[in-house]
């Protein structure tokens, strides 16, 4: 086994930490809502926040977010979705995104931003002129683009990521027709990966469905030389589960740790994990 990377080149987290389904799984059965960032974080260190992508919270909601978890805890946040999928060039919308995060930056906890295209977003001109367009309206942001068709799948489109200076966002999705590949590129400063699980039977039908599959030691397996390659090539690198179904993304987390020798910072204490 090859040994554990240095402290810090790695931050494991899970898309979201809201779920109800996760009681008696993740969460201790009893505990308050309002306590589940606080509880999650004292098991992770970092999580993508999924709230952004359906409204923009107001800033105090990211307030209390910031004072709920301890120093050195990381949040990163997923676009608006008129951000990336209306591609809505209304400059009101950028400035609220980035009224609301603020108190996190200003708390040093936020990271950056998700920019996950949905499949109809296609290698084209106009796409790659939005591309531009929201690294204007995000300055000084790490941002990491997540695209979900292959035609983004080309060796210029990375060029053209770096010269944004927006991350390549890695991808574990279902071997169907269309999907991108999973693929390790680094193009910013810090690297980034999503695992959505591969259950390609109900993947186009959304919902929560999509996500419901526990990832196997093998299927991980296959990531372990990409991951040490992201993180030899980053200043630190974001391995965020989300097939969160039923607590799948906890369990998947605890498994690539220890694969990674990483057990004894994300020991869960979870039974039967």
């Amino acid at each position: 086994m090859q040994a554990p990377l240095p402290a810090g080149k790695l931050r494991m987290g899970l898309s979201g930490y809201s779920y109800d389904d996760w009681t008696g799984i993740f969460y201790p059965k009893g505990l308050a809502k309002s306590e589940y960032l606080r509880y999650y974080a004292s098991k992770f260190g970092a999580v993508e926040i999924n709230a952004t992508y359906y409204r923009i919270p107001p800033a105090r909601s990211f307030e209390a977010m910031a004072a709920r978890t301890p120093s050195g805890f990381v949040f990163t946040a997923k676009a608006n979705q008129d951000m990336t999928h209306a591609r809505s060039r209304e400059r009101s919308l950028y400035r609220g995104f980035l009224e609301a995060v603020d108190p996190l930056r200003q708390a040093g906890k936020f990271d950056g931003t998700l920019l996950q295209f949905p499949f109809g977003f296609r290698n084209e001109v106009r796409n790659r002129s939005h591309l531009a367009f929201l690294r204007e309206q995000l300055p000084g942001m790490r941002l990491w683009a997540e695209f979900r068709h292959e035609s983004w799948d080309r060796p210029p489109v990375l060029d053209y990521l770096r010269r944004l200076d927006i991350g390549y966002c890695a991808v574990d999705e279902p071997p169907l027709p269309g999907l991108l590949p999973p693929r390790a590129a680094v193009t910013s400063d810090a690297g980034y990966v999503r695992f959505h699980g591969r259950n390609a039977a109900t993947w186009w039908g959304g919902g929560h469905e999509r996500y419901d599959w526990e990832y196997t030691a093998e299927e991980l397996s296959e990531w372990l030389d990409r991951i040490r390659e992201m993180a030899t090539a980053a200043d630190h690198t974001y391995l965020f589960f989300n097939n969160c179904y039923m607590g799948r993304a906890v369990k998947s987390a605890r498994l690539l740790g220890r694969l990674l020798g990483m057990e004894p910072e994300l020991d869960l204490g979870l039974p039967g994990v």
